[in-house]
């Protein structure tokens, strides 16, 4: 049994000016094939996928060439066309030269924006299976903000989507496509989908599945699963900044030869999600910058330290908002982690410790981002991020000392701190930090809420409804209508077809 393993994956915030381009693709280990490719991302979705294909001794696994997530992480907006058709492109042709394929196995994540192609991952799926043929099984995993209709399943088998957001279940949705994909080729499985579209949009930041009402949707998708064997449920939650036809919330529902079944499923999934829609929008709480640094400073006095104050609406990294409060407000003891400026970093990379800095940092990408802000102070060291380069870490980061005890990290790209080792690898003391500033939506909450790591989480926005806004009618959308969205408009009830 011969497999073919492909990976195209990015989360295009399409609305930043700065194009994700075939260069940003490559860069050290970046394509991968072959062994190397399938090493990637052990506790992800192809570890997930490669440990569970090799326990059989039948399976053959093929790494076809591809890219790995680009270099600018989260933190670039459309991949052009010749990017997208260099890397497809030469994936089919590895196809064509090494098949032929039983089944082909998709690492995606399902909220990529490509100028020209309205459903990237829906045309990587055709384009595979234009080379397999109509009997080979194609099987894909998702994030679970993938933007997703029913056409990726007019042209692959199977999907398996995250459920948890921190995507703690990636290796899991990974063993799931190995097993289910192997079961199908065999033909102990016979994949029956119904897809039906929610139309629901939110912002990321309301969709944390730590809390209701985003846990009890989980919830019912999981007892689903376990209430009929053999059936998978996807719930996609969209992904709002990625401007594209097929955004919103979407339930896919794949049974063993079912589709009735897939159909009752799906219908309550919709259902239910319908009956909470307000819920779901409006049950996260948010503020303003300035009142979420006079609440550290009031939990700092009343010893609920460590405080996290979360920047969401950041999608380029170099947003200078909340280092603006945190300077006007007179925050001590604050560690900033961190602000994306490459010119910064590449000024200050060969920069002895004690070095003097006085400089103007962040600020620069766009409007969203803010003005530059100055800084005096000194240099503390120039750390190894552990967060892979490919998701916006790079080579080096910059670590300067300013005001009372602040310490302010510089990165070339944006960067989500998701866990309090990233910070402390660098040589910093968590003791020396009464309060943690990031850029994060809510990935941040696997280290820093779920640990029990920081009594007290504040998640902040500007005044202003710019880029990663949770107020999305200020964004200037054109291949979607907010109106056909809740809470934006009036759109009926999800019904299927």
């Amino acid at each position: 049994m011969r497999i073919a393993v492909l990976q195209f994956t990015h989360e295009t915030v399409t609305f930043l000016p700065n194009d994700t381009t075939e260069a940003d693709f490559r860069y050290p280990g970046s394509p991968a094939a072959g062994e190397a490719l399938l090493a990637t991302d052990p506790k992800g979705y192809m570890g997930g996928f490669v440990q569970v294909a090799r326990e059989w001794q039948d399976v053959e696994l093929v790494g076809i060439e591809s890219p790995l997530w680009p270099k600018t992480g989260t933190g670039s907006g459309w991949i052009t066309n010749e990017a997208f058709e260099v890397f497809v492109g030469r994936q089919i042709a590895e196809l064509q030269r090494l098949g032929p394929f039983d089944g082909a196995f998709l690492a995606l994540h399902g909220a990529a924006g490509v100028r020209g192609v309205p459903r990237p991952e829906a045309e990587v799926a055709r384009r595979v299976r234009a080379v397999l043929g109509p009997k080979a099984r194609i099987a894909a995993t998702f994030d679970p903000h993938g933007n997703e209709d029913a056409e990726f399943l007019r042209h692959a088998d199977m999907a398996f989507c995250v459920k948890y957001f921190p995507h703690y279940d990636m290796h899991l949705q990974g063993e799931r496509a190995a097993r289910m994909l192997v079961r199908a080729i065999r033909g102990d499985y016979r994949p029956e989908t119904v897809t039906v579209k929610v139309p629901i949009i939110a912002p990321t930041v309301v969709m944390w599945t730590g809390a209701s009402p985003w846990s009890d949707l989980v919830q019912r998708a999981l007892v689903w699963e376990a209430r009929e064997p053999d059936t998978y449920v996807n719930v996609f939650f969209g992904f709002p900044w990625c401007d594209v036809p097929d955004a919103g919330m979407c339930i896919q529902v794949t049974t063993n030869g079912n589709p009735a079944l897939a159909r009752k499923v799906a219908q309550d999934m919709a259902d239910w999600t319908w009956r909470r829609r307000a819920d779901l929008i409006r049950g996260t709480k948010l503020y303003r910058m300035e009142e979420g640094v006079a609440l550290a400073k009031q939990a700092v006095a009343e010893k609920r330290a460590p405080v996290v104050l979360a920047d969401y609406s950041d999608r380029s990294g170099a947003a200078t908002w909340l280092l603006q409060a945190i300077i006007a407000g007179g925050l001590s003891r604050t560690l900033v982690a961190t602000i994306a400026d490459a010119a910064a970093v590449q000024a200050l990379a060969q920069a002895k410790p004690g070095a003097p800095v006085d400089l103007q940092v962040g600020g620069r990408l766009a409007e969203s981002d803010g003005d530059p802000v100055r800084i005096t102070g000194t240099v503390l060291g120039i750390g190894t991020p552990t967060t892979p380069r490919a998701m916006g870490g790079g080579d080096h980061w910059v670590m300067v000392g300013f005001g009372e005890g602040n310490v302010l990290i510089l990165s070339p790209f944006l960067v989500q701190i998701t866990e309090p080792h990233e910070l402390w690898n660098l040589g910093l003391k968590p003791t020396d930090f009464d309060v943690i500033a990031i850029k994060s939506r809510a990935h941040f909450r696997r280290g820093f809420d779920d640990s029990g790591f920081a009594p007290t989480i504040l998640l902040v926005e500007p005044d202003q409804p710019f880029l990663g806004t949770a107020r999305l009618e200020a964004l200037p959308f054109k291949h979607l209508r907010l109106e056909e969205f809740y809470p934006y408009g009036d759109p009926p009830a999800p019904v299927i077809g």
